[in-house]
């Protein structure tokens, strides 16, 4: 038995600058510009009947179409430390403190749109790799002991099977909402030979999961045999006792991927595939019931989740799945290329991504090659231009030469005439 005195060791606690790099997440949009939060913006203050603004030099805004841009910001009245971006092309709008201290972003809608669009775009390249993680999870579950990989892998495992947050201290600190790396012993009980997780998550949503690996219920259970009120732990090579944090996670992925892939990339996979395996078993007969399917649909996934629907919307589903759905092509979606490792609805949903992205290159190519023939009709264009212009100059210049030799020829004639 290792040394029950030895401190547990944590890593250093993000800063908000580690938390929120918004700029380096994905490429500006055209029109948009990097705001930064550290320079002056717009400030404000209570007045009668709501807020009032003043500009970065302290002087009061009155324009009514500027107010109506920083009220529709919706800044909660509680933030404190508002700073409001005094371009309206920020690819950040506005930030603020919360009741808790905590930073909070008001992103330009433009600049949520492009970021949730890497981020889908990323889905199917985290389907081909997929099966290399999990291949790599159920290796590293049969190490011998309890070294660092081992307890990784059984979180991954139900990351991967009940989709519960990752987790961060800082919310397990300030919110009491804990996820996977943040448990304590409390929150796990063995019942029947079955692991019952039983912990209040983020927004203070109460979760009550149930899961039946052998496995996993052999490592929590010596997990739960550490000194310490972390459930996730293991003992490094010196022995010194350690928890496992999110960047311990993400670092796992990318190491068994080999790709930059996180946990919140498994809640966007998954949330697709459910939403594709519900909506492929429904038949429409109206736009208006597949628009009421679709409702219901992103309600269930939702729950699953454990967010609200409009975010579940925005932020979980793939807009091809929806897509797809309302143009009645899930029903006929081939079944794609069976790959060991993936699910039948995972292989659907691979082969749906497959299709949208030789459809976005088709569509690539065709603007490219109306761009070329544009260009090409522009420099045709340009050219009979500039060849009509030389024509017109060139025959300017013939008229004028005939003038010139007409007057020589006629004052030539005179001298003549003159002399005789």
């Amino acid at each position: 038995m290792a040394d029950t005195t030895t401190p547990i060791r944590r890593r250093p606690a993000r800063t908000d600058d580690d938390r929120e790099k918004p700029a380096a997440a994905a490429v500006m949009p055209p029109g948009l510009r990097h705001a930064d939060d550290t320079k002056p913006g717009i400030t404000r203050k209570r007045g009668n009947g709501g807020f009032v603004y003043f500009d970065v030099s302290g002087k009061r805004i009155d324009d009514e179409d500027e107010i109506k841009r920083l009220n529709a910001l919706a800044i909660p009245p509680a933030y404190e430390n508002v700073w409001i971006c005094p371009d309206a092309r920020g690819h950040i709008q506005a930030t603020g403190r919360d009741a808790r201290g905590r930073k909070q972003y008001r992103y330009h809608a433009r600049w949520r749109e492009t970021r949730d669009a890497d981020k889908y775009e990323r889905m199917a390249e985290f389907g081909r790799a997929l099966p290399k993680i999990r291949a790599r999870v159920a290796r590293d579950l049969k190490l011998p002991g309890m070294p660092c990989d081992k307890v990784i892998a059984a979180i991954v495992q139900l990351l991967d099977t009940t989709l519960i947050r990752i987790g961060s201290v800082e919310y397990a600190r300030d919110n009491q909402s804990y996820g996977l790396t943040t448990l304590r012993k409390k929150h796990v009980k063995i019942e029947a030979g079955q692991l019952r997780f039983r912990f209040r998550g983020k927004s203070g949503i109460e979760h009550d999961v149930t899961v039946n690996n052998p496995s996993i219920k052999r490592i929590v259970r010596r997990c739960a045999e550490l000194p310490g009120h972390d459930l996730f732990q293991y003992l490094d090579e010196d022995g010194t006792r350690r928890t496992v944090g999110s960047a311990d996670i993400n670092d796992y992925l990318r190491r068994a991927s080999g790709a930059d892939f996180t946990a919140k990339d498994y809640r966007t996979w998954a949330g697709s595939v459910y939403a594709l395996a519900a909506l492929r078993r429904l038949i429409c007969t109206s736009a208006a019931e597949a628009r009421r399917h679709v409702v219901a649909t992103v309600k269930d996934v939702a729950a699953l989740l454990r967010n609200t629907p409009a975010v579940c919307k925005r932020c979980y589903i793939h807009p091809a799945v929806i897509s797809a759905f309302e143009a009645d092509e899930l029903q006929r979606l081939a079944p794609g290329q069976s790959r060991r490792g993936l699910k039948v609805d995972e292989m659907a949903f691979a082969a749906l991504l497959a299709q949208a992205e030789k459809r976005a290159a088709k569509l690539a190519r065709e603007a490219g090659a109306k761009g070329r023939k544009a260009r090409e009709s522009a420099v045709a264009e340009s050219i009979d231009t500039s060849l009509t212009s030389l024509l017109k100059k060139s025959r300017t210049a013939r008229k004028a030469a005939a003038a010139k030799t007409d007057a020589k020829a006629g004052a030539k004639t005179a001298r003549a005439a003159a002399q005789a």
